[in-house]
């Protein structure tokens, strides 16, 4: 059974910054690759950055580009975003999700296992 935990969510200034992280279980970790996602209320699920297995290759939605680090400690199991300038439009419920496959993806569909999501709230 994949499980994945986020934490390090919550409230932040904007301007502020944030670091989540995944904590994964259930699987061989350093096979494959992961992802973060985010849902702001009343909006769809979409994607933040993607992260391939051993982290050598990432990619970055628009907005987060810049602002924005995925990394992954393979060791230990777990991935993190770097939340950086933080602003009012950050706010969301992010996700880390976990592919079956090595190479990233910035698909929802290429993901099989999500977490249960951890709140940011950027006050402006």
């Amino acid at each position: 059974q994949v499980q994945l935990v986020e934490s390090g969510g919550g409230l932040v200034q904007a301007g502020g910054s944030l670091r989540l992280s995944c904590a994964a279980s259930g699987r061989t970790f350093s096979r494959y690759a992961m992802g973060w996602f985010r849902q702001a209320p009343g909006k769809e699920r979409e994607f933040v950055a993607s992260i391939n297995w051993n982290g050598g290759d990432t990619y970055y939605a628009d907005f987060a580009k810049g602002r924005f680090t995925i990394s992954r400690d393979n060791a230990k199991n777990t991935m993190y975003l770097q939340m950086n300038s933080l602003k009012p439009e950050d706010t969301a419920v992010y996700y880390c999700a976990g592919r079956q496959f090595p190479l990233l993806s910035t698909s929802r569909s290429g993901y099989a296992y999500w977490g249960q999501g951890t709140r940011v709230t950027v006050s402006s």
